[in-house]
């Protein structure tokens, strides 16, 4: 599991051995500290769990005696830390708790390689005692799957005067000289180390605990813009950056379709192909126009196409996206719109983004090229905007168009969006935040697609401005709830 770097003798050792010396001295004084400012470290444990999901595999480097890593509940967790007695403090904590799957070995990120994979990798207020982060992170590499999820947390230099002061009160545990690291230098190491950052957070205004301000504090007033950016901790999330396959997929083509009659041909003639094999779902919402048998005569018309035909069982088109996903039976899910307003010929821009692995979660988004005169109305635009900038802020990934209706991800993505879709509730009746929602709080990289958006050519569109605004500003305040108040 945990190889040597061959040029490892580039690392300063006689420095390192001095970190090491620090952390050996200080380590059985480790439960105090943590006793001391037990505030802090509860909202830590909160940011950590709301990102790494219980019974995977963990790596923790720095694990210091083990603390953090029990309280994860891995299904497999294993620890690394440079200092000696903090491991033996981490194996007699597992001992005496009886945890015989957390594992701790003592070893140098900087100058060893893990080689077993895991879920999730922690680094926590670690990256300021590294002497060459840059190597550290290529270190990590072998242990990362496309769905490893990399977590950097460390603190603010801002807070550095106000910690120090803490150190020499003895209010807090005294650490060796940090690197002076803003979140564009991180941004640099991620890329020189073949990572990419997935969602950047931050969190914490008041790390002691203060009856009725702390929480009200550091909930509701330190997420908000601007004012976050004094908080003391720093989170990262990133993934290691995708390699090109040739790997072919075989793709879902879902069509929510209301009273489209005069869009489903032209649907059918202008898809083109891409990718492996192709099903095409139509999912009709008790349409009034004709449009289940103008599906059933194009079904016949084009008998080498593999087109079927579903009528969905509630209302609106987040039904219709889950009742025909759940029938879907290829590689790649993707929705288009039954008005084309979104071009069909667009899709294997889509295709390419999520095969190539530049998302995980591919979104259109409309607000790029011009449209054309009747696409989008000014009051609708306006709301757009509006929506991309609260949920960019919501999510902590920019998103320039969340109501785009084209949107593709993974089938097996999906199940775990669908898996976890009770931690939101059943509150989306479009469907657009229901997914986005729920691949941002699994960490899925989100990229998007812009398209030329079109005008209609038949029909009348079923989205109410005002009614349906004010259903997404209630979604939003949902998102608010459970993504930044946690």
């Amino acid at each position: 599991m945990i190889q040597p770097r061959p040029d490892a003798k580039q690392i300063d050792h006689a420095t390192k051995q001095k970190i090491r010396e620090h952390y050996d001295r200080i380590a059985t004084d480790r439960a105090r500290y943590r006793k001391i400012n037990r505030y802090y470290y509860q909202q830590l444990f909160a940011q950590l769990k709301s990102i790494v999901q219980p019974g995977k595999k963990i790596l923790e480097v720095g694990c210091a005696d083990g603390f953090v890593l029990q309280k994860l509940k891995p299904d497999r967790g294993v620890g690394i830390d440079l200092s000696e007695a903090m491991i033996e403090a981490a194996k007699e904590r597992a001992q005496r708790k009886q945890l015989p799957h957390l594992e701790f070995h003592q070893a140098d990120i900087e100058t060893n390689r893990i080689t077993e994979t895991f879920d999730y990798i922690i680094l926590s207020d670690v990256v300021g005692n590294l002497l060459d982060i840059q190597i550290a992170l290529e270190n990590l590499q072998p242990a990362c799957t496309g769905s490893t999820r990399v977590l950097i947390q460390y603190h603010s230099m801002l807070w550095d005067p106000a910690l120090k002061t803490a150190e020499r009160l003895r209010l807090k545990m005294p650490q060796p000289l940090h690197n002076w690291l803003a979140p564009t230098d991180i941004d640099h190491f991620l890329n020189l180390s073949n990572f990419e950052c997935i969602s950047f957070d931050r969190r914490m205004l008041l790390p002691k605990y203060v009856p009725l301000f702390s929480n009200l504090i550091n909930r509701y007033i330190a997420p908000l813009p601007l004012i976050n950016a004094f908080c003391l901790t720093n989170l990262f999330v990133i993934r290691r950056r995708p390699v090109e396959t040739d790997q072919t997929y075989s793709t879902t083509i879902l069509i929510p379709s209301r009273n489209e009659r005069g869009n489903i041909r032209p649907a059918i003639d202008r898809i083109p192909d891409f990718g492996g094999e192709q099903e095409i779902l139509f999912v009709d919402g008790h349409s009034t126009d004709g449009t289940p048998e103008e599906i059933k005569q194009v079904i016949n018309d084009f008998p080498d196409k593999n087109i079927k035909l579903f009528t969905q069982p509630g209302k609106g088109k987040g039904d219709a996206v889950r009742h025909g996903f759940a029938k879907a039976t290829k590689d790649v899910l993707m929705i288009l719109d039954a008005d084309l307003t979104v071009p069909p010929e667009d899709l294997p821009k889509f295709y390419d983004a999520i095969a190539s692995g530049k998302g995980e979660f591919i979104n259109g988004t409309r607000l790029v090229y011009p449209m054309e005169n009747e696409a989008m109305r000014f009051l609708n635009i306006l709301g757009n905007k509006f929506f991309s900038v609260v949920l960019s802020w919501l999510l902590n990934q920019p998103l320039k168009d969340t109501l785009c209706g084209t949107k593709v991800l993974l089938r097996t993505d999906y199940e775990r969006i669908a898996a976890g879709r009770s931690y939101f509730g059943d509150f989306d009746p479009f469907g657009d935040f229901d997914l986005i929602f729920g691949a941002a709080r699994l960490n899925m990289k989100i990229s998007e697609v812009p398209i030329r958006y079109r005008d209609r050519t038949y029909g009348t569109t079923n989205i109410s401005r005002f009614r349906h605004g004010w259903l997404l500003l209630k979604m939003t305040a949902v998102a608010f709830r459970k993504l930044k108040l946690t």
